[in-house]
């Protein structure tokens, strides 16, 4: 057995690599995956340029920054494939709830308008500080979006990095009012009867890729056989997780003290989306709040890293041209065909999209038959053309 050592910051969309390694994919794939907890998103970065670990789950728009130049000076790093979408939700404290239900707002929780707007309202006149796990992160890029399409003037809006496991301590100190974070730990804050969910991710955008695999280039380049056993892996524990009827077991397997140290209902409420949004212990059904593998979730679109490296350059005085040209280069769909096309994974004809453009999940060609691929649309109808953004 070769054993690879990754590293993983606990939340449910780390279940694919607990998964692969719990379950045997990594076994039938001749790997064992030594699997380090980590407390913060540039320890996985950090850790990795710096050759501890062989791979990390990370935030998909991490490695963007990366090959902007937006980072520490680290070995080059690649997206080979995506861990999860979605599974995130926004929360506020019990201060903001109060002022929202005083306002009338329903907390129907599947309507970004409607929520950005209440907020909006109780907000008038006094600075939002919303917690996000990193600057460089889906969450960022869901509350941007989201707040800034409202009128919220950007310079009322104070994003702060916090780690995951650490939001609802955050909103006990009075350091955020708000938060956007992947579950167990919106749950978590609620639980401890902290805040109330006002929002999941997909409502805003109903794909968000969260988390990807990312492996320093050299390794991939210079241990392909490594890499494809990995990756194929890890492609197997998330076709396994998107069956339904699995996701009572991964709850348990994902609650073990060595991973997530909570109780399983937590992580079950993420992994099912059957979600308990508030300390009046209502309750809120949401389809899809999280996929692995299911409508080529996994796939790394190079359109994505596209899209995330034009906003990013916007806010930092970068060429946009020039940083959809490097970010692209680094999310490798190449990879993805080379080392699955033998797992027999679906593989769509095309490397990039419009993103944003599908409203209902499509069956569209592949390299082999047919495929479908998830609705990604965003609430307001915006979308992105990697081919003509200037």
């Amino acid at each position: 057995m070769m054993t690879l050592r990754l590293g993983y910051v606990p939340l449910i969309d780390a279940a694919p690599l607990i998964v692969a390694q719990e379950l045997g994919f990594a076994a039938e794939e001749g790997l064992t995956l030594d699997l380090v907890r980590l407390g913060a998103w540039a320890q996985a970065r950090d850790m990795l340029g710096a050759g501890l670990i062989d791979g990390a789950q990370m935030l998909v728009p991490m490695p963007v920054a990366q090959a902007l130049g937006l980072g520490p000076s680290l070995p080059a790093m690649d997206l080979v494939m995506v861990l999860s979408h979605g599974g995130q939700a926004v929360a506020v404290n019990r201060d903001l709830e109060r002022r929202l239900r005083d306002a009338g707002h329903d907390f129907a929780f599947d309507d970004a308008r409607a929520a950005r707007m209440a907020l909006r309202g109780v907000a008038a006149g006094r600075r939002l500080r919303v917690g996000v796990p990193f600057p460089f992160s889906t969450q960022s890029e869901l509350v941007r979006h989201w707040l800034t399409g409202c009128g919220f003037p950007p310079a009322d809006l104070d994003l702060i990095t916090v780690p995951p496991p650490m939001m609802a301590d955050a909103v006990a100190r009075g350091d955020v009012d708000a938060f956007c974070a992947g579950e167990p730990w919106a749950s978590f804050a609620v639980e401890r009867g902290l805040a109330a969910l006002l929002l999941p991710g997909i409502a805003i955008w109903a794909a968000p890729p969260e988390k990807g695999l990312v492996l320093l280039r050299g390794f991939a380049e210079a241990r392909p056989a490594e890499t494809g056993a990995l990756m194929r892996a890890v492609w197997r524990a998330g076709r396994w997780l998107d069956d339904p009827d699995h996701r009572g077991t991964a709850a348990e397997i994902l609650s073990r003290p060595a991973y997530l140290n909570l109780p399983p209902d937590l992580a079950e409420r993420g992994l099912t989306g059957r979600l308990t949004i508030s300390g009046r212990g209502e309750m809120r059904k949401v389809p899809g709040f999280v996929a692995f593998n299911a409508g080529a979730a996994s796939f790394p679109w190079k359109s994505l890293a596209a899209l995330f490296a034009a906003r990013i350059a916007n806010r930092h005085g970068l060429d946009r041209q020039a940083a959809m040209a490097r970010a692209m280069d680094h999310f490798r769909t190449d990879l993805y065909r080379l080392h699955l096309r033998p797992a027999g994974a679906p593989l769509p004809g095309a490397s990039q999209r419009v993103e944003g453009a599908l409203a209902q999940d499509r069956s569209v060609a592949a390299e082999r038959g047919g495929m479908i691929l998830r609705a990604d649309a965003f609430f307001d109808g915006f979308s992105f053309d990697p081919a003509s953004a200037n």
